[in-house]
């Protein structure tokens, strides 16, 4: 053992017979996931177009001081798997990674997804940045074999589509 090693051994607190008893005592948790019906919607919702996404969000969306970011999953028949509240930003922008919407996409077994966000200030008109973000995420769903349908801001009663703009 080299002195480095001896030093550091050292310097370690003694393990306590306490300690060593609460390490022996931790059992293997298990997490499940559990899908259950959202009580507000008592029949699938199914996404057709992008005013059936501003239907679903633009309560919630529009009531929000920050950006969000949202991302409705799909199965095969675009009924909404899941509805997730990816990110949480500032008054003008909101920090999205691919891994972070793409994660929850593959544990609801989706078929392709919907990714939305809200402007605060009411303008839907898409930044530089939500482009780059757009594109991101469907190039990284091509990867996947997850399909980006469209990406839809909110604000002020009004959307914008991606899809609808040629931007997709």
């Amino acid at each position: 053992m080299s002195a480095t090693t001896k030093y550091a051994l050292d310097l370690r607190p003694p393990a306590s017979a306490d300690a060593k008893q609460v390490h022996e005592k931790v059992l293997p948790t298990w997490v499940r996931l559990v899908r259950e019906i959202d009580p507000a919607h008592s029949e699938p919702v199914h996404i057709r177009n992008p005013q059936d996404v501003h239907r679903l969000l633009h309560v919630r969306a529009t009531q929000e001081l920050s950006e969000v970011f949202y991302l409705i999953t799909l199965n095969a028949q675009a009924a909404v798997v899941g509805l997730h509240e990816v990110t949480r930003g500032t008054l003008t922008s909101s920090l999205v990674h691919a891994r972070e919407v793409f994660i929850r996409a593959i544990a609801d077994c989706a078929a392709g997804i919907i990714v939305a966000h809200n402007h605060p200030s009411g303008d839907t008109t898409p930044s530089q940045d939500d482009r780059a973000v757009t594109r991101h995420l469907v190039e990284a769903g091509k990867l996947l074999d997850l399909p980006v349908y469209d990406h839809i801001i909110i604000g002020n009663g009004r959307y914008f589509s991606f899809a609808e703009g040629g931007l997709l």
